[in-house]
């Protein structure tokens, strides 16, 4: 195996030995909890019930693993892409590297784990071992792969998978590298399809494609030994400018851990992450000075070249394209001093209020970015106009509630589970809630699955 290639093979297949700081063991708890709330708040998406009949309609003879933590079984690769599908349905799952990693890595490894009756640990492990391996792969680019069209959960999400769940079946490190190897030629998805249900679709592919690879990669299939740093090989394929370095060590994987440093954001709202600041900004505003909807002139968005890109919908009648809508995220703000799931629904996108205040949204960009998340500005910023001529100015917001930086209380993280499993009535949802928040702890993931009424 070439040496990059080999060397995150060999990491997948040490995974056993990681030592987890208790920071990052709670760390990667709250993403299988924030990931099981938005799951099952997706539960009932269009995108999900066509991905669970296409799932359906390849038979359920085999039954490894539970579809939405419910009564039916089917494969375990199927599960994961019904349930990653529903995990970012509503677009409200965790993010870092410049992606949602743990809407594919839980839903794959849950599937998994259950099918093998692995542990609480072995499970946090394996996720540990998936964000190191995307994590390495962003970092040998200097430029964002968003510009280019790329949506990194699909593209490094389908590889992070398979080193994640090869590590978790204690695959030898050959047998790893050639599961990452043969993901790389499985990944895919595209900024231009935000707003559709093809981006949640990437969540799905991403899990179900990266346990295919393992799979395959166990029966005796092989990759190309070099195929993430060959000059035609996967980083070169994918950079957006080909100014990737392909040459050198990983950095000293499992010694130093980047999920230490970078973390997870858990979203506060069921909104593209691009807009989270700016509804922060209005929020605040709104509270600080009591701004009347009818009396706004305009408002003035500044966000980075990375977030308008992804804000494609500009004018959006429904609640899937509003996800991608820097200006009905400022509507909503403004409107109801709300931008939750209540507020997500075709109904209230097309409603006249909500249109007319979309109108007076005003976007500008600027090319900053902030370190630990780079596909960010190094700050936005809100300046709200009045009809009377006064004026609101939010300053730099650099951070965002919820963010690795600034993160949810675990009150905040528990309510929000409560809140995506209202009209749940298939679980004990509080009994499912204690599991969860117990994962290292568990020594049969299989428990979480007898949680129910």
């Amino acid at each position: 195996m070439g040496r990059l290639t080999q060397q995150l093979g060999a990491f997948a297949a040490g995974s056993g030995r990681l030592d987890l700081p208790e920071a990052v063991r709670h760390t990667v708890r709250n993403g299988f909890v924030d990931t099981v709330a938005t799951m099952l708040a997706g539960r009932n998406e269009p995108v999900t019930r066509i991905v669970r009949r296409f799932a359906e309609a390849q038979g359920l003879a085999v039954q490894e693993a539970s579809v939405l933590v419910a009564n039916q079984r089917t494969s375990s690769r199927n599960a994961a892409l019904v349930n990653a599908t529903a995990g970012h349905a509503l677009d409200y799952d965790d993010v870092a590297l410049q992606g949602h990693p743990s809407v594919v890595l839980v839903p794959a490894l849950l599937a998994e784990g259950e099918r093998l009756g692995a542990s609480g640990l072995d499970l946090v492990r394996a996720y540990v071992v998936g964000y190191e391996v995307w994590a390495e792969l962003i970092a040998r680019d200097a430029d964002l792969h968003h510009l280019k069209g790329w949506h990194p959960t699909g593209v490094f999400g389908t590889l992070a998978v398979a080193a994640a769940v090869a590590a978790l079946r204690s695959l030898d490190a050959n047998q790893c590298a050639h599961a990452i190897a043969l993901a790389a030629s499985m990944a895919a998805g595209l900024t231009a399809n935000f707003g559709s249900m093809a981006k949640p679709f990437h969540a799905g592919q991403a899990a179900a494609h990266g346990i295919d690879a393992v799979n395959l990669a166990a029966a005796g299939m092989t990759g190309a030994p070099d195929v993430l740093e060959h000059p035609t090989g996967f980083l070169v394929a994918v950079s957006p400018q080909g100014r990737v370095r392909l040459d050198g060590p990983a950095q000293p994987l499992g010694t130093t851990l980047r999920i230490a440093d970078l973390g997870l954001t858990v979203k506060k709202y069921p909104m593209c992450f691009a807009t989270h600041r700016v509804i922060d900004a209005l929020l605040d505003l709104s509270q600080a000075h009591a701004i009347a909807p009818a009396d706004v002139a305009a408002v003035h968005a500044t966000v980075g070249v990375a977030q308008a890109s992804m804000l494609r919908n500009h004018a959006p009648q429904r609640a899937l394209e509003a996800k991608f809508s820097l200006e009905f995220a400022a509507a909503a703000a403004l409107l109801v001093r709300r931008v939750g799931l209540a507020q997500l629904t075709d109904e209230f996108v097309a409603s006249p209020e909500v249109q007319r205040l979309m109108q007076r949204v005003r976007i500008a960009t600027t090319d900053t970015s902030l370190d630990y998340e780079p596909t960010l500005a190094a700050s936005d910023r809100v300046v709200v106009e009045l009809r009377d001529g006064r004026r609101f100015d939010s300053g730099e917001v650099s951070g965002t509630r919820g963010d690795a930086r600034h993160p949810l209380a675990d009150g905040e993280l528990q309510a929000k589970f409560r809140d995506c499993c209202e009209g749940v009535t298939h679980l004990d949802t509080a009994r499912l809630l204690d599991s969860l928040l117990r994962l290292p702890q568990l020594p049969d993931v299989r428990q979480l699955t007898w949680t129910r009424k």
